[in-house]
């Protein structure tokens, strides 16, 4: 084998948790030649269940992931009916689409993260509801969807956007600061790959003009939450979150400006970790393997 092969086949597992659930999996993995990169586990003594992400490399297991998918499934049911598991590819190219309204911070990150090669997905479109930032887009070789939501035909608009979105199949479809709240069915259609960034430190301060409530609490602390999107306003599953410190000094002005730093570190951080398979989601928690 050779020691420059980094494509992993990768597992990802959650169930109720009892023994011999680890001796299982290492029996499996072992049995088809599974060269063990990384192994990550969690015990959740509170709901009973157990996660784990295992990386073997490709090269080692001598089969095919849907030859590989097939004789895992076997061992998964013994871990009974409630077990969630997925195995995937690390070489298999993945695509991203972002929404946008105006603000550029979080698009220009991840479209520069991008084209330098040190994000783990091509950004295949992004979606504006205003043009402002289709300069940008396109200035990186991304095209750019004007889709106008006019007040008395959002749902029409909304129709507009899914039909792009899912022409081009993305693996994660980013609200890079798209203020505009997804409707239930779009939330029911992209479930587990519509990521939000809320320029907040949730659960505090949901909604619009986080930092201007922020700043009238006199909070000392800002932050960002990286999150998945359910038709609960700024309530799913939390990816990441990261905080900055600030004092008594700082306009409203200020904290937004700092808050931008935070938001671009923490999206990027936040979609990196999903599309990398890193994020196991139960009930309204994750259990996230760095």
């Amino acid at each position: 084998m050779s020691a420059g092969d980094d494509r992993r086949f990768v597992l990802t597992l959650g169930c109720p948790d009892r023994t011999g659930i680890v001796a299982a999996l290492s029996g499996f993995l072992t049995g088809v030649g599974g060269w063990i990169t990384e192994a990550a586990y969690h015990s959740d003594e509170v709901t009973g269940w157990f996660f784990t992400r295992q990386a073997v490399r490709a090269d080692s297991v001598g089969m095919t992931i849907d030859d590989f998918r097939t004789r895992f499934a076997d061992v998964a049911a013994m871990f009974g009916p409630e077990v969630e598991w997925q195995v995937s590819d690390s070489g298999a190219p993945k695509s991203a689409v972002l929404l946008v309204s105006r603000d550029s911070h979080c698009l220009t990150d991840l479209l520069a993260r991008a084209e330098r090669g040190d994000f783990p997905a091509a950004i295949s479109a992004v979606v504006g509801n205003h043009r402002d930032l289709e300069e940008i887009t396109t200035r990186f070789g991304v095209p750019f969807h004007h889709v106008p939501f006019p007040a008395d035909g959002k749902e029409e608009a909304f129709a507009q956007v899914r039909r792009i979105v899912d022409g081009y199949r993305p693996d994660a479809i980013v609200l890079a600061r798209f203020m505009q709240i997804l409707p239930a069915e779009l939330c029911e259609a992209w479930a587990g790959r519509a990521i939000n960034i809320h320029h907040s430190f949730l659960p505090s301060f949901i909604g619009a003009r986080p930092y201007h409530q922020a700043f009238q609490r006199g909070v000392k602390l800002i932050g960002a939450t990286c999150h998945y999107v359910t038709a609960d306003l700024d309530a799913g599953p939390i990816i990441e979150q990261d905080v900055s410190r600030i004092t008594h000094e700082y306009s409203a002005a200020d904290m937004v400006r700092q808050g931008r730093d935070i938001e671009t570190l923490v999206l990027a951080r936040g979609v990196r970790w999903h599309l990398e398979h890193r994020v196991l989601v139960h009930d309204r928690k994750t259990v996230v393997f760095q």
